[in-house]
């Protein structure tokens, strides 16, 4: 398998893990602890490899620069009182989330 094919066997699938999630379904995750922030301008697929290659300079620069971030307690009561769809996908023990639109 050549290093193109590899790579593309890689990102597809995280791709496929991919979902939507409505906030009351990624309330658990958030409560754990394992729910990050990505900013919308960001591409979720390749925050979620940069989390899954351990790639931290990457990472660090993203959250130095805070285009991602834990969820925190002012994100849930925002998220609580809009009721938003995320695109999320797991990079254990992370769950990554792209806030996508309220349901409202």
């Amino acid at each position: 398998m050549s290093s193109e094919t590899a790579t593309a066997t890689k990102t597809s699938g995280l791709g496929a893990e991919c979902d939507e999630l409505a906030w009351r379904e990624l309330l658990p995750h958030f409560a754990r602890g394992a729910v990050v922030r990505v900013d919308p301008e960001l591409d979720l697929i390749t925050v979620a490899e940069a989390f899954r290659d351990d790639d931290s300079a990457r990472v660090g620069a993203w959250m130095q620069g805070g285009a991602i971030a834990r969820a925190s307690d002012e994100d849930a009561r925002h998220w609580a009182r809009l009721e938003p769809v995320f695109r999320a996908i797991v990079v254990a023990p992370w769950v990554l989330a792209q806030e996508l639109a309220t349901t409202h």
